[in-house]
C-alpha cells in the first residue's frame, strides 16, 4: 500500500509536471507568432562611417518582425559582411526597440594605389589590422556627397602611403597581402614616441627602403620594420641635438645611422 502511495503521487507530481510544461509552451509560442513587442525603432550606436541607409540596407531587419521573433544572428551575418563593420551587439529594449552596436575598424592609412594604366593613383582607406575598406571618390561628386563625411574627416588626418609598386589590385574587405604596404603599417603601429604623430607620408617603394617623411619635411629612411623603438630614438635625439637643421636621416641600420644637415 505504502508502494502504491508513493507512486500515485509520483504520477500525480509528473502529470502537474507535464500539465505546466505544456502550458509553458502553448504560452511561448502563442507569444512567440504573436503581434506583440513589434519593432518600431531601430537605433544604431558606434556607426561614423556608415549612414543610417547604409546600416539599413545591410541590417535587412523584416518590417513585421516583433522583438520575440527577431532573428539576431542573420542580421549580425549581415552587417559583418561590410568591411567596415568589425563586431556587433544587438539588444532588445522591449516593449519596442531593437539596438544595434556596431564597432567600427577606423581608417589607419590612405593607400596611394596605381590605376590600371599607372598615369595616376586612387587613394584607398586600410584599417590597422590591414582590411582593404574601400576606395575614397572625389568628395564633390555624387558618390563622395552620399557616403559619411566623417570618412574625408579620418582621410585629412591620418599618414599617406605613397609610391607603391604597380600592380596592387586592393579588394574590398580583403586582407592587404602587399608586403611594402604591409611593412609601412607595421612601422607607424609600432611606433611608441612621438614621432608617429609626426609622420605625414610614407614612401613603400620596397620594404628595404621604406621612408618616412615628417610634418616639418625631415626624411627618415627607415627600411624594414625591426628596431623601431631604437630607431625612434636615435632620430629624437637626432632632432633634439640639432633643432630645425635636420633634413634627412637615414637609420635602415641603427649600427651605421647617417644624417644629412639642410
Amino acid at each position: 500500500m505504502r508502494a502504491d502511495n508513493r507512486y500515485r503521487n509520483y504520477m500525480v507530481r509528473l502529470g502537474l509536471l507535464i500539465s505546466v510544461v505544456l502550458v509553458l509552451v502553448v504560452a511561448g509560442a502563442t507569444l512567440y507568432f504573436s503581434d506583440l513587442f513589434p519593432v518600431e525603432e531601430i537605433k544604431v550606436e558606434g556607426a561614423e562611417h556608415l549612414t543610417t541607409r547604409e546600416m539599413e540596407a545591410l541590417a535587412q531587419v523584416p518590417s513585421d518582425t516583433t522583438l520575440l521573433r527577431v532573428d539576431t544572428g542573420a542580421i549580425e551575418k549581415n552587417l559583418l559582411r561590410d568591411a567596415w563593420i568589425q563586431d556587433v551587439a544587438i539588444h532588445r529594449d522591449f516593449p519596442n526597440t531593437l539596438r544595434i552596436v556596431v564597432t567600427e575598424r577606423e581608417i589607419s592609412a590612405v593607400v596611394e594605389v596605381p590605376t590600371e594604366n599607372a598615369k595616376s593613383t586612387q587613394p584607398w582607406a586600410i584599417s590597422s589590422d590591414g582590411i582593404w575598406l574601400m576606395a575614397i571618390p572625389d568628395q564633390d561628386t555624387d558618390i563622395g556627397q552620399t557616403i559619411s563625411q566623417q570618412i574625408y574627416t579620418d582621410v585629412e588626418n591620418v599618414l599617406h602611403i605613397t609610391d607603391v609598386p604597380y600592380g596592387i589590385e586592393p579588394e574590398i574587405g580583403s586582407h592587404c597581402s602587399d608586403e611594402n604596404v604591409n611593412n609601412a603599417l607595421a612601422i607607424v603601429a609600432g611606433m611608441t614616441t612621438e614621432l608617429a604623430d609626426q609622420v605625414k607620408t610614407v614612401s613603400a617603394t620596397d620594404a628595404e627602403s621604406t621612408k618616412l617623411t615628417l610634418d616639418n619635411g625631415v626624411e627618415i629612411a627607415f627600411g624594414k620594420a625591426e628596431d623601431i623603438r631604437e630607431k625612434e630614438r636615435v632620430c629624437l635625439e637626432l632632432m633634439k641635438q640639432n633643432p630645425d637643421k635636420i633634413a634627412y636621416i637615414n637609420v635602415r641600420s641603427v649600427d651605421r645611422v647617417t644624417y644629412r644637415s639642410l
